[in-house]
This record gives structure tokens, C-alpha cells and sequence, in this order.
């Protein structure tokens, strides 16, 4: 009787180890949680305020990378690092490329849309010329990103809100988009020429039609611009969306992929 009891303790244990030996072999919630993360692609913004995300005390303006992670699944992470009135150079004078790169893998994408401020020939901290140091400063997020196995993709700077006295759509940027796509066709780089698709969107709404894009308001029409604004430059959420969606655009017309398959449909 001592004998069976015995045997039957002996084989109990021996399933108690074997089952805990089982329990440890299985990850964790919080190893599941990393290898899912890993799992994700990360989309990486570098650019100015056109892009920028911006606190609820300035709405309703917003950046286009602010709305950019809503027209994707939950596959991939965008993270916003555009700055206002950051050029290319100041940029990385700044430290902030040296941040992304610290933080991007393999896998991952690096949009870049800078000319705004790469403009401001009277702002030597932050003016490049476009043939020349706007390309190279370019250049470097190019090869930063390739060299962490991501994927560099240029974004023509987005149009402002200018038109003739006849209501035709006028570009603002002079030769930088062309600089810019010009740089991409000689490193092999995706170039979304968001210059253009902006400037067809605003001449087929017009002078009127784009106010609702940009930040228009009357006095009193916004609690965070009692006086008012008109700003040709920065978006309001509505403008922001369908910036947001012309990048969508250039994704597919790129085939991007695997980003383009997280689009939502």
C-alpha cells in the first residue's frame, strides 16, 4: 500500500516538473507584446510645420503627419518628428536626424518633405541652395536611412495658398521640387511630388475652395483665434486630411510595398 502511495507522489511530481517546464518554455504577455511591436512597420516623418503635429491650443491646425497614422491599419506605427520651421539643414544641425536614426530598423520608412524653410536665403541657419546643399543635406537622410535597412522616401514640399489676380494656381517653391526629384531619379529614391498633386487640389477648388484647406477664419470663429487669421501656409484638420491623402496617393503610385498594402480601404 506504502509502495503504491509512493509511486503515485513520484508521478505526480514528475508531471508538476514537466508541466513547469512547459509554463517557463511559453513567452511571457510582455515578450508577445515586443515580438508583436517587431511585427509593425514604423513610418518616420522628418519635415516641417506643414507636416508637424500640433497642440489642441492651435486648433484646429494641423500638419499632415499629424492625420497620416488614421489611413493606416494597425500594422504600422507612424511617428511624427517634423518640427516647425525646420529646413534640411537645420534640422540635422539640431540633432534630429541623429535621433530618428537612433531609433529606426530594417523595414522601416523615412519620409522626408523639407523646402519651406530650406527657402530663407536671409536665414543663414537655415537656407541651402537647391541645387547643391539642399541636395546634400537630402542625401544625408537618404543614406542614414539606407544604412539602418529602411526605406527613404523624398516628399516635394506642399504647396502654399497663392493665386493670380485671374485665380490660377501659383507655385511657390521655384526649382526646389525639381532639385528634389532630381536628387531622387540619381540615388534611385520613391519621390511623391506632393508640389504638383497639392497645386492641381487648390486650382480645382480656387481661391474660395482653399480657405476651407488652410488656416481661414473669421473673428470670432475660433475659440483659439478671437481676432481671426489668414495663414496661406498651415492647414486646418479638413486641409490637413486631404493633404494627408495626396501622400496616400504618391504611396500607391510608387508601390510602396509592403506599405502600401496597410492602406485602408
Amino acid at each position: 500500500m506504502r509502495k503504491k502511495l509512493k509511486e503515485k507522489i513520484l508521478l505526480v511530481t514528475m508531471l508538476l516538473l514537466v508541466v513547469s517546464t512547459l509554463l517557463e518554455s511559453l513567452p511571457s504577455k510582455a515578450a508577445t507584446g515586443e515580438n508583436s511591436h517587431k511585427n509593425r512597420i514604423t513610418v518616420y516623418l522628418a519635415g516641417d510645420s506643414t507636416v508637424s503635429n500640433y497642440d489642441t491650443s492651435l486648433a484646429p491646425r494641423a500638419g499632415w503627419g499629424q492625420v497620416f497614422d488614421r489611413l493606416f491599419d494597425d500594422k504600422i506605427v507612424v511617428k511624427n518628428e517634423a518640427s516647425s520651421g525646420r529646413s534640411s539643414k537645420s534640422f540635422i544641425d539640431e540633432g534630429r536626424l541623429d535621433s530618428i536614426l537612433n531609433q529606426i530598423e530594417k523595414g522601416d520608412y523615412l519620409f522626408i518633405q523639407f523646402g519651406h524653410n530650406d527657402e530663407k536665403v536671409e536665414d543663414p541657419t537655415r537656407y541651402t541652395e537647391p541645387y547643391s546643399t539642399y541636395k546634400g543635406y537630402l542625401k544625408q537622410y537618404i543614406d542614414g536611412a539606407r544604412a539602418k535597412g529602411a526605406t527613404p522616401v523624398l516628399v516635394t514640399p506642399v504647396e502654399r495658398r497663392r493665386f493670380t489676380a485671374e485665380g490660377i494656381a501659383r507655385d511657390s517653391h521655384g526649382v526646389y521640387p525639381e532639385a528634389m526629384k532630381e536628387l531622387g531619379l540619381e540615388e534611385k529614391v520613391p519621390v511623391i511630388d506632393l508640389t504638383a498633386k497639392s497645386k492641381a487640389l487648390f486650382q480645382e477648388l480656387g481661391p474660395e475652395g482653399t480657405k476651407d484647406l488652410f488656416l481661414w477664419f473669421g473673428a470670432g470663429e475660433q475659440v483659439n483665434y478671437p481676432n481671426g487669421v489668414q495663414d496661406n501656409t498651415h492647414f486646418q484638420e479638413a486641409g490637413a486630411e486631404m493633404i494627408a491623402h495626396l501622400v496616400l496617393q504618391g504611396i500607391e503610385e510608387s508601390h510602396l510595398v509592403p506599405l502600401r498594402n496597410h492602406i485602408l480601404k
